[in-house]
């Protein structure tokens, strides 16, 4: 650190960043536009002006912009110069010369950093009287909504989207003072984080559709930190509610997990929350009973019962699942995954637990200065993860900006400067990704190929490894390219995990991380988790469900938790376990085929009205918050659960902790519920709630009590300590003058780094030394005459169970199709504009439509994750294709 002079006061500041990064870490007000902590500085909107001056003796000084000067030592600047303030609201006023006067209907009203900028700068009057300069807007789908008018050309839409995110249908077209930022046409913004323009716009230019159906301002929503499920990246979040209707989600900043980003499916998927399917009343035989008679029922069965077993679930908390297990005794406490799943998640976790590499956080993958990806769609499979990939490509040419002493916060100069350059990174699937266009060399294959270049580009890294026999020439040469990458980099990361279902791909993953580390590079291994929650289960020792499909003669009673077991098994093996209980017990929040089967059904809480802890695929524990307290007869599983001797989460949490001790840290993700800042709780709802008399105004104009959280530290109020909290408790960011998402700057120690007091969660996995090398190397694919191998094809939407029952994920979800590759589908006598295939899938013959997807290999095919017709098979299975009639 060095020492700057801020308006006469010494400040320390970080001589490798700009003077506005420097005044923004110190707590600082100095408005801005164009620079965004993730982007860069390209001094695009010259808002952030200052006065530098040359030396202690220099009176006059000069303009210059903060985000584009940087913070060498002993720098004189002066934010309160007369000169530097007229210049900034010279640059307010030109931009809201043609700004409309809608802040009071414009949805981003009251969290709009232009809002705040202007008021910081003094500006209050409009002296134009002159028309403004309009647009059009458009149709960018069911997630952004396009308000141009509102654009000050700051610029920030299409360098996150197009230089950050990979996209291409967004853009600026025109010139000067008409220069319009959308797509040539109307239609659905293409990019997998295209939501994110909703935060990066600093203005009300694009703004969250899903909110429009049901709007609120920000001050009106109450508010929680919890944790993205519709993956097992584990992004944080925050939830906004207001009468009763989950009504947002929003980034909630860690720098170690999603940064300042999520992806849509994260954003938009949790309409599920409100979906006419929920369950909200216990039911015995499809009959609504009262809570409390659901809980004596289900007690009463419980203690009849000699031999109940309990079916987990990779989608609820661990004290959820906690709860189950401790109820029904471990040994009669399963997985609700199929065996060869679960057989590659225990493995996964194995590895990060007891191998040499270390399992990366984003941050460290983004970091990442060599890849190697072996079997993922990682844009389809983790999102988020697929967006911190994209800029690991940049860090080895970074060195070239290094060597010339050029800021890597100067993006337009460094961009420049390594013009198309990209790092090494190569991916080994077996079809196309969306991350191909950054990629060195890809490689396409069946899973048992892909396996066998793992274990080449392991032993031509260390010789101790062993080595592939009859590998052709062109793949040993590959095997070599990489191999030589990742030796070289300083920061080499291998990424793998169940997508193209085979352990053989893992395991030849694994052999590369360790061949690394054992020649002295520190490798790092991310291996991705197919759910939120699939780690956590694993570290619990659930026996596999195939050893519950093996039970003979009849159960007392069944348990299922949270899981459609109609999702994880062939419909006649999920008919035959059902079948074996006495008494099937169901607790869910969504209504499917496994609930429709239960003998007693009862309502879960969603992750909205639920305390719980998850566990990503960096082996993370982090706890998310109920937003609102359970309606009607909703409660959280674990409470339906629970042991009698508990009276709130602190108590599964302690319990969790005393009888496994590879989960012993959960219970310092977060503070528990007897923390206090000031004596006080920590408000979920801001200072300015406002209605609440109204809300109930039906029931009486007498405002209610709020309800009491035995669970948290958190309050059902506007009431409590108006002190920072534990990040792990922090349920929005806003601070007097920041009342945009960009309120977080006064929440971290520094721009873009941790969190005051450290990031949320807890890593559970650290490297160990040692390990042996896989040494099963799997034969060479060969294709069989008249049959494919059928493998699942992740998709963002549609693939993943919950999302799929938001409005909007839904209409971008997948149409059902089987896929082959061109030469494939012409032996077949088909191409995808012509005719029908049918397929056994399921024990059922489906008929599927026909897509050729050009780089699927030989003898493969393909149908997407999630479709109903192959529900419970077990990839990667051999069909029959045949052309329909």
């Amino acid at each position: 650190m060095g020492t700057i002079y801020i308006d006469g006061k010494a400040c320390e500041a970080n001589p490798k960043q700009n003077l506005l990064h420097a005044c923004l870490s110190l707590g600082l007000d100095l408005p801005y536009f164009c620079w965004h902590p993730a982007l860069g500085s390209v001094g695009a909107c010259r808002q952030c002006a200052i006065k530098q001056f040359k030396d202690d003796q220099d009176t006059r000084g000069r303009i210059v912009m903060a985000c584009m000067t940087p913070a060498v030592p002993e720098s004189r600047i002066s934010i309160l110069d007369p000169e530097a303030v007229a210049f900034r609201a010279g640059i307010i006023e030109g931009m809201m010369l043609n700004h409309p006067h809608d802040c009071p209907v414009c949805d981003e009203g009251g969290e709009c950093h232009l809002q705040d900028m202007t008021v910081m700068t003094g500006h209050n009057y409009r002296r134009t009287r002159f028309a403004k300069r309009t647009f059009q807007n458009q149709d960018l789908g069911p997630f952004v909504y396009h308000e141009m008018n509102r654009c000050i050309q700051c610029y920030r839409c299409v360098r996150f989207y197009r230089q950050y995110a990979g996209g291409s249908d967004l853009n600026a077209f025109g010139i000067g003072n008409a220069v319009y930022f959308g797509r040539d046409e109307d239609g659905v913004l293409e990019n997998e984080f295209a939501g994110n323009l909703v935060e990066i716009c600093p203005t009300g230019v694009f703004t969250d559709r899903t909110l429009r159906h049901h709007y609120t301002r920000k001050w009106d929503l109450r508010m929680a930190p919890s944790i993205c499920v519709h993956c097992g990246v584990g992004c944080n979040i925050t939830v906004g509610e207001r009468y009763g209707l989950l009504r947002r989600v929003v980034n909630r900043f860690n720098s170690e997990v999603n940064g300042y980003f999520l992806c849509d499916r994260g954003r938009f998927g949790y309409e599920f929350v409100n979906s006419e399917g929920r369950i909200r009343t216990a039911q015995i035989n499809a009959e609504t009973i009262s809570g409390g008679e659901a809980e004596q029922h289900f007690q009463s069965l419980i203690s009849r019962s000699e031999r109940p077993i309990g079916i987990g679930s990779p989608r609820a908390s661990l004290e959820a699942n906690f709860a189950l297990q401790r109820l029904v005794g471990k040994d009669r406490f399963f997985a609700g995954v199929a065996g060869s799943e679960w057989t590659r998640i225990g493995k996964m976790v194995k590895l990060l637990q007891t191998g040499p590499a270390r399992s990366p956080s984003l941050h460290d993958i983004e970091c990442s200065d060599a890849v190697l990806i072996l079997g993922e769609d990682v844009t389809n499979s983790a999102p988020r993860m697929a967006l911190s990939l994209r800029q690991s490509v940049r860090q080895q040419p970074f060195d070239a900006a290094r060597k010339s002493h050029t800021p890597l916060w100067t993006d337009d100069a460094v961009r420049e400067m390594v013009q198309d350059q990209k790092g090494p990174f190569f991916i080994a699937a077996s079809g196309a990704t969306r991350l191909d266009d950054v990629a060195t060399r890809t490689y396409r294959a069946a899973p048992d190929d892909i396996a066998r270049l793992g274990f080449a580009v392991a032993h031509e890294v260390n010789p101790d490894a062993p080595g592939v026999p009859n590998l052709p020439e062109e793949i040993r040469e590959l095997a070599r390219a990489i191999a030589d990458a990742l030796k070289s980099a300083a920061r080499p990361l291998v990424v793998s995990g169940p997508g193209c279902r085979s352990l053989s791909v893992i395991e030849s993953a694994a052999n590369v991380a360790k061949a690394l580390c054992d020649i002295g590079r520190p490798a790092a291994l991310s291996l991705i988790a197919p759910e939120c929650n699939s780690f956590g289960l694993a570290l619990m020792g659930a026996r596999p469900l195939s050893e519950a499909l093996a039970l003979t003669g009849k159960v007392d009673a069944l348990i299922v938790l949270e899981n459609d077991l109609y999702r994880r098994l062939p419909a006649r093996q999920a008919d035959g376990l059902l079948s074996l209980a006495a008494h099937r017990i169901v607790l869910d929040h969504l209504a499917n085929q496994t609930t429709a089967k239960a003998d007693l059904l009862l309502p879960a809480g969603t992750f909205a009205e639920s305390d719980g802890t998850l566990v990503n695929n960096e082996g993370r524990a982090q706890r998310f918050f109920q937003v609102f307290a359970p309606e009607q007869e909703v409660r959280e599983s674990w409470r339906w659960l629970r042991d009698p001797t508990w009276s709130s989460l602190d108590d599964v949490l302690t319990a969790i902790t005393k009888e496994n001790p590879e989960l012993a840290a959960v219970i310092k993700a977060a503070p528990l519920s007897d923390f206090r800042l000031a004596g006080a709780r920590i408000p979920r709802e801001p200072h300015r709630y406002s209605g609440l008399t109204s809300i109930t105004a039906n029931v009486s104009v007498v405002e209610p009590k709020p309800p009491q959280d035995p669970d948290s530290a958190l309050a059902y109020s506007m009431e409590g300590a108006s002190l920072q909290p534990p990040s792990a408790l922090q349920p929005f960011f806003w601070t007097p003058g920041w009342n945009s998402i960009q309120a977080v700057n006064k929440f971290q120690s520094e721009i873009g780094g941790p969190l005051h007091g450290g990031d949320p969660g807890i890593r559970l996995f650290e490297p160990s030394q040692g390990g042996e090398y896989f040494t099963a190397v799997p034969a060479a694919f060969s294709r069989r005459e008249a049959e494919w191998m059928v493998l699942p094809i992740e998709h963002i939407f549609g693939s993943e169970e919950l999302s799929l029952q938001a409005p909007g994920v839904a209409e971008l979800a997948f149409e059902p199709y089987l896929a082959v590759n061109a030469a494939d589908a012409a032996s077949l006598h088909l191409d995808e504009n012509a005719g029908d295939v049918e397929i056994e899938l399921g024990g059922v013959k489906q008929r599927l439509p026909l897509k050729v997807l050009p780089d699927l290999p030989a003898g493969v095919a393909g149908i997407p994750t999630g479709l109903p017709e192959a529900s419970g098979e077990e990839f990667p299975v051999w069909r029959r294709i045949e052309r329909a009639t």
